[in-house]
């Protein structure tokens, strides 16, 4: 169960990659940063797709129907949510309120799928909730106040970007339940081969949603050059890398870990998402140019307080408090599937 873990870490690692578009390309509309990710994702998943071919043709029709709901909340509407709002309100609030999602995931996991993985008692999952709730408090302290000081603040702004937040929030609580529920129905299928079936699922959407924002300039007012914008080459790297390890292969370590651990627990452990995301890829951090505008703020290269590096050891910590969760759903009698490579 542990090769979970290390799937499950592996997956917040690369999606963390998603803070990176908006806050390097300020000036795409996010609903171009959305369907330009995901249009990446599908041109990815066609030779991924042959090579799985027969894999792919063991798939039903309902099978397929599920990939695109999957592919259509869990990819397309919870990225725009999520690249909206940090436009709108910056990098900080959106990150944190993402951050609530181990503890959202963890709470309704334990409560929707008691029947199937064990009712965890709460007492096994008390100490990494708590954990989790003190890391993101204190990890983002610092923006918090810096947001409070910040006088050109829009208020509407963070506002609107708070409300699609918790949009992107509903999105990817929904997702990782349902994702599991047919991983843990379907034992016998590849997390290779179901991420490469969402990703084609992904591509008629994102290419439709293209040519419509596409039409949709040319015959408005709206002054962005089309079709890659005024900045090709960082848009299409960007696009690409994230189709890539963010969509592709973060997905695909989502699923091994999603066969292999408890939703509840494999839940928990997207707090690596928020830690990576303003913490290891902050464009600043590694020296990139980032644009401000009102209301936005580019996350600092400061290194961390006191508070800070308690919030990072605390969510560090939370790796070794899964060792109890993990022996609590082998003695409810939870045991992993077998994957297929």
């Amino acid at each position: 169960m542990w090769t979970g873990v290390v799937f499950a870490l592996a997956a917040g690692l690369m999606w963390g990659l998603v803070f990176v578009g908006p806050l390097l390309l300020p000036e795409y509309p996010a609903v171009l940063q959305t369907v330009g990710r995901y249009l990446a994702f599908g041109l990815i998943a066609l030779p991924m797709g042959w090579l799985d071919r027969r894999e792919l043709g063991k798939l039903s029709r309902a099978d397929w129907l599920e990939a695109l709901k999957l592919a259509a909340v869990g990819n397309l509407l919870y990225y725009l949510c999520l690249s909206s709002a940090i436009q709108r309100a910056g990098g900080p609030l959106p990150t944190m309120m993402i951050g609530t999602l181990p503890v959202v995931i963890g709470i309704s996991a334990n409560l929707r799928n008691h029947q199937r993985d064990g009712r965890l008692p709460w007492r096994q999952l008390a100490p990494s909730l708590a954990l989790i709730a003190l890391g993101i408090a204190c990890v983002n302290q610092v923006e918090l106040q810096a947001l409070r000081q910040n006088p050109q603040a829009d208020t509407w702004a963070y506002a609107m970007g708070g409300l699609l937040a918790a949009g992107a929030v509903l999105c990817w609580t929904w997702y990782p339940l349902r994702n599991a529920d047919w991983l843990r129905g379907h034992p016998n299928r590849s997390p290779r081969t179901w991420a490469t079936a969402q990703g084609l699922a992904t591509l008629p959407l994102a290419a439709l949603g293209y040519l419509a924002f596409g039409g949709y300039a040319v015959t408005s007012d709206l002054a962005f050059a089309m079709p890659f914008g005024p900045r090709p080459a960082l848009f299409i790297g960007l696009m690409v890398a994230m189709g890539l390890f963010a969509s592709w292969l973060g997905t695909m370590c989502w699923n091994e870990a999603s066969q292999r651990l408890p939703t509840a627990t494999v839940g928990q452990l997207c707090w690596w998402v928020a830690c990576c995301g303003p913490h290891v890829f902050s464009p600043s951090r590694w020296g990139w140019h980032c644009q401000r505008s009102k209301g936005q703020s580019c996350m600092k290269n400061d290194p961390p307080g006191k508070l800070g590096q308690v919030g990072h050891a605390a969510l560090f910590e939370i790796v070794n408090s899964q060792r109890g969760v993990i022996d609590a759903h082998r003695h409810l009698g939870f045991v992993p599937i077998p994957t297929t490579v």
